[in-house]
């Protein structure tokens, strides 16, 4: 069984997985304890509906599985707040960023263990979680939470979770400063300032669509898009140089797998 489950932060992460849950009908509010001194309007929403919020530690123990979604820099002091009044057979599942399986079996009284790097995309089920664990029950636990909201990628060595976390748990900012640039870049050549984010956001949500639907690989699409000499020729010069997307993506991906391992301690 996997209810109740005890959140340990129910801010954005915590909040989107919440509403995930909701929109999918795979746990209700009802098995859900949230523990959060300022939870997210999703918790609050969850609460209204039958969430337990902050509960006495002794309802701790009902607890079936723990999900730990603070913030990595706090997450010794949430555990050394739970875990001796957690049940033995209470299953730990971590999306603190690089808290290392070692560290949470031994802050959580040696219990199971599994960690996950999702995306904040579960609050609509296009969630990508990946998955370590190296214990069966754990693991499967992990499954049972992330499955229902969208993508679920396993990894066999734990420390692929940091390049996973640069790769797919930080990109969707890399996408989102992407658009950002692409709406200011409209402005500098004469669109105005909606003209320029109904553009850049429609078409960029429409190419991602394109290519979930399809399937095929980003290099044909771009190609099928690229007429030799044109316009999108001129700008790809640019963007696939020397000082463009790869390279930057490259140290940009490097720097948020070593944040990664940093913030593991």
């Amino acid at each position: 069984m996997t209810t109740p489950i005890l959140m340990l932060g129910a801010g954005r992460l915590g909040g989107a997985l919440i509403e995930g849950w909701r929109r999918t009908g795979a746990f209700s509010p009802a098995g859900l304890m949230i523990r959060d001194p300022q939870p997210s309007p999703a918790a609050e929403a969850a609460v209204r509906d039958g969430a337990r919020l902050n509960p006495e530690d002794g309802e701790l123990a009902k607890a079936k599985t723990v999900l730990l979604a603070v913030k990595p820099q706090i997450w010794r002091e949430a555990a050394a707040e739970v875990t001796p009044w957690l049940a033995s057979g209470a299953v730990i599942v971590s999306v603190a960023a690089g808290v290392a399986t070692t560290d949470l079996s031994t802050e959580f009284g040696k219990r199971p263990v599994a960690r996950v790097m999702p995306t904040t995309a579960a609050a609509i089920a296009r969630c990508t979680a990946s998955i370590f664990s190296a214990e069966p029950e754990a693991f499967a636990r992990a499954h049972a939470l992330f499955e229902p909201l969208g993508t679920v990628v396993d990894l066999a060595d734990e420390r692929l979770m940091h390049a996973a976390t640069a790769v797919s748990g930080s990109s969707p900012a890399y996408l989102y400063a992407f658009i950002e640039a692409l709406e200011a870049a409209g402005e500098a050549v004469g669109l105005g300032p909606e003209e320029s984010r109904k553009l850049a956001r429609a078409t960029l949500t429409g190419a991602a669509a394109l290519l979930a639907e399809t399937g095929a690989d980003p290099a044909e699409l771009r190609r099928q898009v690229t007429s030799p000499g044109g316009t999108t020729a001129a700008a790809l010069e640019v963007l696939m140089g020397e000082a463009g997307l790869g390279p930057l993506l490259k140290d940009a991906v490097a720097a948020a797998a070593r944040r990664s391992r940093e913030l593991g301690g």
